[in-house]
């Protein structure tokens, strides 16, 4: 079933959050004001069912009473909404995640609700930028198949990995977050059947390591800087000058010209900022290096691009949940992490000045955006950094899944190319209720036709 043919609506009991059960009820009159479904009270009885999971927190407070601050005080909140519409047989049909609108100061569970159901009207009337052509569901002999690496990915590829074993009763796949370079060694070691990687040496280096391994691009994802301010609840914004400047040593504390330049108003503490990046081979780190290489000449001689780098300064912290909690437990810190993770962990995180000089954070929009202003096929190692786009954000990335030149069991090659085909079709329909934005649909085809060339 395509979007296009859904004519009834049941929107099922969310998932978690305190306020899920405001959320819902939100959802529900915006989509009975749309006039466009039908809300049925069974699911029995839809064409399709609305399922979400949401969460919503306060992350500070600001008086609205300048001559006697503390009173009349205002809460600020942070939050989101993820919708996921799938038909009556449980196969994905559309996804969203919601995130407040920075000026929005309260209503914040109406602001979701009436977000996300603006982006199901809109997707219901227009072309999906993911193949409709859905995944076979071939018969698959019992099989175990073991992946490892990127952790960028990885709360994607659970989910994506779980509802593919419920296709495929005897499939078990099994992945392991260990980061990029990790997952790239084992793979070459033949430890493992495929790998998850985000970092693309061999643009620079053909002769890199793994750079002989098949390569098929699975999504699309941002890396944000996050950041813990005790009492702050301006959100920052970050020219490139001052994260290269950060994590290079060379701006230590929060107030330092650079940072309050872009940031004016802001009760920036008198503080040494506390620095944390990966200790372990990343591909998030690639793609942060990566960035900063471009946009830093200082950045770009002095450290370069890697998934593992010379720190000179800052403490590290294994995987991206690693630094997540890092940043969480520590005052005046700042990290990287992939933007699922900040929303996870309730962390801030800064909107970064782009190419063309706005500050722009990073959401499922600013994602799309990045991806329509590269100009890349997908039959490379997709570098997308930096983009032109007037509202792109800057620091987006593919990031993709390996495979040996041969597999020799023809068991785990069958079940290898389905979970591929999957992911490449239906798969790219649940991607951002997660935070990740799906493939544009020329990267798809380009990666099908690939996919259907191997023996």
């Amino acid at each position: 079933m395509q979007l296009s043919q859904v004519k009834t609506l049941y929107v099922d009991t969310f998932n978690a959050g305190n306020d899920s059960a405001s959320l819902r009820d939100s959802v529900i009159r915006h989509l009975s004001r749309s006039h466009r479904f039908q809300l049925v009270s069974s699911a029995s009885n839809a064409d399709a069912i609305v399922k979400g999971a949401s969460q919503i927190w306060i992350r500070g407070y600001v008086s609205a009473n300048a001559r006697n601050p503390g009173n009349d005080r205002q809460a600020v909140y942070g939050g989101y909404l993820s919708l996921q519409l799938t038909d009556a047989n449980g196969q994905p049909l559309w996804s969203w995640l919601a995130t407040p609108d920075r000026h929005a100061w309260s209503g914040i569970a109406d602001d979701l609700a009436g977000r996300a159901v603006e982006k199901l009207l809109e997707a219901e009337n227009s072309p999906s930028t993911a193949s409709s052509t859905p995944a076979a569901v071939n018969a698959l002999a019992h099989t175990d198949i073991t992946g490892a690496g990127a952790t960028f990915p990885a709360p994607l590829y659970q989910k994506w990995f779980e509802d593919f074993e419920q296709i495929h009763k005897g499939v078990h796949v099994r992945y392991s977050p260990v980061g990029s370079q990790i997952g790239v060694d084992n793979l070459l070691a033949g430890k493992i059947d495929f790998a998850g990687s985000d970092t693309a040496p061999e643009v620079f280096n053909p002769s890199a390591p793994g750079s002989h391994l098949l390569r098929i691009a699975s999504v699309l994802g941002a890396v944000v800087p996050v950041y813990h301010l005790n009492g702050s609840v301006q959100d920052l914004h970050f020219t490139p000058e001052a994260l290269a400047g950060i994590y290079l040593g060379r701006i230590r504390r929060w107030d330092d010209p650079e940072i309050r330049r872009s940031n004016k108003g802001a009760a920036l503490p008198a503080a040494e900022i506390h620095v944390i990046h990966r200790s372990d081979g990343s591909g998030t780190t690639w793609v942060w290096s990566d960035y900063l290489s471009k946009v830093s000449p200082e950045w770009s001689s002095k450290l370069g691009r890697g998934a593992t780098l010379q720190w000179p300064t800052g403490t590290g912290a294994q995987g991206s949940e690693g630094i997540a909690e890092a940043v969480q437990k520590t005052p005046n810190s700042i990290g990287y992490v992939e933007l699922a993770y900040a929303i996870q962990h309730q962390l801030s995180f800064a909107a970064v000045r782009n190419r063309s000089g706005a500050y722009v954070h990073a959401d499922l929009d600013s994602l799309a955006e990045a991806a329509a202003a590269s100009r890349t096929t997908g039959n490379t190692a997709a570098d997308i950094t930096d983009p032109s786009g007037k509202n792109a954000y800057p620091i987006a990335a593919y990031t993709w899944l390996l495979l040996p030149e041969k597999t020799e069991d023809p068991a785990r090659k069958a079940a290898l190319k389905e979970l591929l085909r999957w992911i490449l079709t239906t798969g790219q329909r649940e991607c951002s209720a997660l935070g990740y934005d799906p493939l544009p649909k020329s990267i798809v085809d380009s990666q099908l036709q690939r996919l259907s060339s191997l023996p």
